[in-house]
């Protein structure tokens, strides 16, 4: 059988043509498209030879503006919107700014979803969060457990913000007819991961406390928590197919789960970093410090029935790529971007 090439996968000819096709008189708005994960969307819609990709940041549009938001997409009429436009940061930014989180982002996604439903985009795409999900959800989590409970404190205001878009979509669907699915990925990393410690996540976070230890000749690093708490943690380039196989097959209004299916302790997380960022010495670890969520691992049956995503990437083989990308762009890797 012959094959094609598409992000360095190989897929059958047809399935390979199919979605070319697909792609091929599609002028994809990605907002947050400069940002980690966009840009990656972004270089993924090229390869599948999209008409027209529009990778737009903060810098292009402020959203939280409904007069810019109409102005963006005045000035490029697209036939789908990816909304990846989002507000984010670890625990320290969640602890320290929560009314900025929670506000701008109900702005971001509630402005860019309504403006596509009064131009009739003919198809919208939004990134929830995990953060939505309560605080003790039964694992793996279910996406028919979101409503379930109150999410973990810390992550609150951010994650009630996303899924109130969750309600807005499912809204405009059954009054207006909206195509506008919504999707919750798990936590992301990969090259291309924001290192500064303002915005960071845990394993940025802790890619750059290990490097910088070992170069230093630091016989210890301190790291949050107790080390007791899992996470699931998903590619950054797996989470990119994902969400253009969303985008070409997947049209209801029931959300989906986003990730590898793989839970990990952040303790056997932080040693595994450590190891392969060449640092020795002791991991201390501050139980003063909130771990944050007690359990994450989705259950990511639906978006593997519904649209054939499954994750390809291994936890160990992601990180050893995002520590050799950090340690290659330092300069980029710690700028403060969205």
């Amino acid at each position: 059988m012959r094959v094609g090439s598409m992000r360095g996968r190989l897929w059958p000819t047809s399935a390979y043509d199919a979605r070319v096709s697909f792609w091929g008189d599609k002028r994809v708005l990605i907002t947050g498209g400069t940002g980690f994960l966009g840009s990656t969307v972004a270089r993924a819609l090229e390869a599948r030879g999209a008409a027209k990709v529009i990778a737009l940041g903060s810098a292009d549009y402020d959203l939280m503006r409904q007069t810019e938001v109409e102005r963006m997409f005045a000035d490029h009429s697209p036939d789908m919107v990816i909304n990846l436009a989002a507000r984010v940061g670890g625990i320290g930014a969640n602890l320290a700014r929560p009314a900025d989180l929670y506000l701008s982002n109900l702005l971001i996604g509630t402005y860019v979803l309504e403006e596509a439903r009064r131009r009739d985009t003919p198809k919208t795409v939004l990134a929830g969060t995990i953060c939505a999900y309560p605080k003790f959800t039964p694992v793996p989590f279910q996406e028919s457990a979101l409503w379930d409970g109150y999410p973990e404190e810390t992550n609150a205001p951010y994650g009630i913000a996303k899924k109130a878009l969750l309600v807005h979509a499912q809204a405009n669907r059954q009054q207006y007819g909206q195509n506008a699915i919504y999707l919750l990925p798990v936590n992301l990393y990969g090259p291309g991961d924001k290192f500064n410690e303002k915005v960071s996540h845990v394993i940025p976070a802790l890619i750059k406390k290990c490097v910088e230890a070992r170069e230093r000749g630091d016989g210890e690093i301190v790291v949050w928590g107790t080390g007791s708490a899992t996470r699931e943690f998903l590619y950054v380039e797996d989470a990119a197919e994902a969400i253009l196989l969303a985008a070409e097959r997947y049209d209801d209004p029931e959300p989906v789960n986003l990730g590898s299916g793989h839970e990990v302790a952040i303790k056997d997380l932080a040693e595994m970093i450590a190891r392969l960022a060449g640092f020795d010495g002791e991991l201390r670890w501050d139980a003063t410090k909130p771990d944050g969520q007690p359990r994450r691992r989705l259950d990511t049956t639906r978006a593997e029935k519904r649209f054939g995503f499954t994750a390809k990437t291994p936890l160990e083989d992601g990180l050893k790529a995002t520590i050799e990308w950090f340690e290659s762009h330092r300069e980029q890797a710690e700028q403060a971007v969205e």
